[in-house]
């Protein structure tokens, strides 16, 4: 038993390391012990991993589906009866309910990816519960052929490249899912394998979906481990057919019925004790651990040497605490200098400089007040021009039918289409505004031209920050312009109407009489 806590252990170190890799951005250098799941789309990995949870927590649907590698780290939390996940992106949140599990991975790959491609970067789930075995998986993106949608036409050498990238270090395990009802000796998961694995040493067989082969076959040659051969052999599992998963069919009654297959079928049955997912979750914890022992020696001189070169580059052993403390000292300067210069160069809050050249403040008030105006008003319709789309508006929507009074309709449409055209300048200032910032930026760190790198960075930074509020003052003048066109406000005070030009000809016919009286009383003033 301590021989057995003690190999339990080394997952939860590994386990560790890998979460310390992943925040550092070194999880591919670091080859760390672990299992790749490797499998075309449709082979059965997802429901393999989620009867190992006994819930269902991954994205499905049709497509890629798994678009950035998922490490998946279970973690058996002993007597308790919590069952939870954990994302390293959030590590302070607690995700009791596994359907937020599914949408947190969908939104994570969304974040970093968008679209329909695929990232290296992986994301690190833990999940606790009294029902799994310590074990750690990696979930990689399922092998396809044809792209899809609006997926990159080279995404089968995308999706390959990045499988061959994890399972070609020595340190990995390859679980290679095969769904019964393909030839085995087509399937991409061993082909892929057997590149970077030509004597199947580290290769660990799955066959899924044994209750779908046609009648009269069997995988009995294959599950005994005598046609295509592997070190480590294969496993059979039953996962739960597509209907089930649609009628949302517990797991755990899921996990029964494999039983049961396993112990009536004819050809499995003498077979049964080292088949079916809990015997493939027991094995695979086991091969883990053993393989983390064995290759332990090799992952501790590597880290060491990964030590000494950080060391190195760092030049830790020269580097003293006044050292450190003045260049922390000389880099607060230097950003308190760039944040005064550019504070300066907006507003002139302590220059000598501000009555020689305008300065950038004022050229970006001349962009929003002045140009901007200036622009609008080219686009602006003349009366006679306004007349004209107003008549036209008017007689085509009316069509062969005559009118009383203006079509509402009419109106509408010569609002919407004055409005439509102030999107254009719109957008055409906010990129100029933004030029302008990233060039008075761009002056303004020359101050550490001395520091060549440290300004690059900072840069960098300054750039990428400005076109985040340049994207989002793009989305709010899109929505400002979709409220506009969405709903023509005729009670706003500059509206006229019918009211409005009621009282307008009142006030014409008052002003009127008051110069015709006050004509008569000149005349009669000469007459008399």
């Amino acid at each position: 038993m301590a021989g057995n806590a003690g190999m339990e252990n080394l997952i939860t170190l590994v386990n560790r390391l890998q979460d310390v890799a992943t925040r550092s951005g070194v999880a591919m250098k670091m080859d760390l012990p672990q299992i790749a799941v490797v499998g075309g789309q449709s082979a059965g990995k997802s429901s393999v991993l989620e009867n190992f949870v006994g819930r269902d927590f991954l994205p499905r649907g049709s497509g890629i589906v798994t678009r950035r590698p998922l490490i998946l780290q279970l973690v058996n939390n002993g007597s308790r009866k919590e069952e939870y996940g954990k994302f390293l992106h959030c590590s302070n949140k607690k995700f009791s309910d596994f359907d937020e599990i599914r949408k947190e991975i969908e939104q994570e790959t969304d974040r970093v990816i968008g679209g329909e491609g695929i990232s290296n970067v992986p994301i690190n789930l833990s999940i606790f519960s009294p029902k799994v075995l310590n074990l750690t998986l990696v979930d990689l993106p399922g092998l396809t052929k044809v792209p899809i949608g609006n997926q990159p036409k080279d995404i089968e050498s995308q999706i390959r490249n990045m499988i061959i990238e994890f399972i070609s270090k020595e340190s990995c395990l390859i679980l290679a899912v095969t769904p019964a009802n393909t030839d085995l000796a087509n399937s991409d998961a061993l082909k892929l394998a057997k590149e970077v694995d030509p004597k199947g040493t580290r290769t660990i067989g799955v066959i899924t979906k044994l209750d779908l082969m046609d009648e009269g076959t069997n995988a009995r040659d294959i599950l005994e481990n005598r046609l295509l051969p592997l070190r480590r052999g294969y496993v059979g599992v039953v996962n739960r057919s597509q209907k089930a998963i649609d009628d949302n069919k517990e797991i755990v009654a899921a996990i029964d019925a494999e039983k049961q297959f396993f112990k009536c079928h004819e050809e499995y049955k003498h077979l049964a004790d080292k088949l079916g997912t809990p015997y493939l979750q027991k094995i695979l914890n086991q091969q883990l651990s053993s393989h983390i022992h064995e290759t332990l020696p090799a992952l501790r001189k590597k880290l060491l040497d990964q030590m000494k070169i950080f060391e190195k580059n760092m030049k830790l052993e020269d580097m003293n605490l006044n050292e450190s403390a003045m260049k922390t000292k000389t880099m607060i300067f230097l950003f308190d200098q760039v944040k005064a210069v550019f504070s300066n160069s907006i507003g002139c809050y302590e220059s000598d400089d501000i009555g020689k050249s305008f300065n950038g403040g004022y050229k970006i008030y001349w962009l929003i007040h002045k140009r901007f105006p200036q622009e609008i008003e080219k686009n602006k319709l003349s009366d006679d021009d306004l007349h004209v789309r107003i008549t036209l508006a008017i007689n085509n929507i009316r069509g062969v039918r005559s009118g009383m009074f203006t079509p509402d309709m009419a109106f509408e449409a010569v609002a919407k289409e004055q409005i439509a055209l102030l999107k254009e300048p719109a957008k055409n200032c906010i990129s100029q505004v933004v030029s302008k910032l990233q060039e008075l930026l761009s002056d303004c760190t020359q101050l550490m031209d001395k520091y060549p790198r440290l300004r690059e960075i900072v840069d960098e930074k300054l750039m990428l920050y400005v076109r985040e509020c340049e994207e989002k003052c793009q989305e709010q003048l899109s929505a400002l312009l979709e409220y506009e066109l969405s709903y023509i406000n005729t009670k706003h005070i500059d509206f006229v109407g019918l009211e409005g030009a009621r009282s307008l000809m009142a006030d014409n016919n008052m002003t009127r009489k008051k110069d015709i009286i006050v004509k008569l009383n000149q005349i009669t003033l000469q007459i008399f």
